[in-house]
């Protein structure tokens, strides 16, 4: 199952996840609220794997503080191993203002993706993005612009699967392609969607 951006009235109802085919794990790409995340993780019983968005919201009042959500597998930046997949995740999108949350320059992507790009040397299955990689997703406006560095870790990594968020419908998008200089099968998540990776 993929999410993204959007706390869809589908999902986030009481009888979840009553008519909803059975999934292996829940892929979740970025611009969640916390307590969505939980409701997840309350209601199925399969990994739920995440990265963070460009809005900062993923995190979840407790006490005076706000804490990380419960039940749910940040993998950004690093590379994790569930429900037979190898997952490597990067949260954010491109600096596209100067004091934004969940934002990166061009440097610090580089630099991320280099080190994630190590970390999947043995290989992984799917890279779990907020931003797109350059290309077909790329968004028409400078805020929602796709990543060079994501591209560059397809074509070195070679993912099956690159799942992102952050583009959302209003642009008539394709929801996937086949990236053609990684073979990479690109999917947006945005809303929600069960596909078979």
């Amino acid at each position: 199952m993929l999410l993204a951006d959007q706390v869809h009235p589908f999902v986030y109802r009481d009888a979840f996840p009553q008519g909803v085919p059975a999934v292996d794990a829940v892929l979740a790409a970025g611009d969640l609220p916390g307590y969505y995340l939980e409701f997840l993780a309350t209601k199925l019983t399969v990994p739920v794997i995440y990265v963070h968005g460009n809005h900062a919201n993923e995190l979840v009042s407790e006490g005076e503080g706000r804490v990380a959500p419960r039940g749910v597998i940040d993998a950004h930046g690093r590379v994790v191993e569930e429900a037979g997949l190898r997952v490597a995740g990067w949260g954010g999108v491109p600096r596209y203002r100067k004091d934004g949350e969940g934002q990166y320059s061009a440097a610090q992507a580089r630099w991320g993706l280099g080190r994630l790009a190590w970390q999947s040397r043995r290989g992984v299955d799917v890279l779990l993005t907020h931003a797109p990689p350059t290309g077909p997703h790329a968004g028409a406006d400078y805020a929602h612009r796709g990543c060079g560095a994501i591209a560059a870790f397809m074509v070195r990594r070679r993912p099956a699967v690159v799942v992102h968020g952050h583009i959302h419908e209003y642009e008539g998008r394709k929801l996937e392609y086949t990236d053609p200089a990684s073979g990479a099968r690109v999917l947006n998540a945005y809303g929600y969607r069960v596909v078979e990776v």
